[in-house]
């Protein structure tokens, strides 16, 4: 399952980073790594961004980025 297809209130932890590269490593910056907590705050109206809760602050992530992100709820 990925961060993508989580709906608002949910929780998960994140298993890892599908995506290599700058991506990955930009995505692993802002603090989301492999077992770590993480919450879907809100969802934008056309679904981009993606607002979430982690290690207690609120990050925003594309879609893109959500979907290279897998998660176990």
């Amino acid at each position: 399952m990925t961060l993508k297809e989580l709906e608002v209130g949910q929780v998960g932890t994140v298993v890892s980073i599908g995506e290599k590269g700058p991506i990955r490593r930009r995505i692993m910056d802002m603090g989301v790594t492999p077992g770590t907590k993480i919450k879907v705050v809100k969802v934008a109206p056309l679904g981009d961004p993606i607002e979430v809760n982690i290690r207690g602050y609120e990050l925003s992530l594309r879609k893109d980025e959500a979907n290279q992100i897998i998660i176990q709820s």
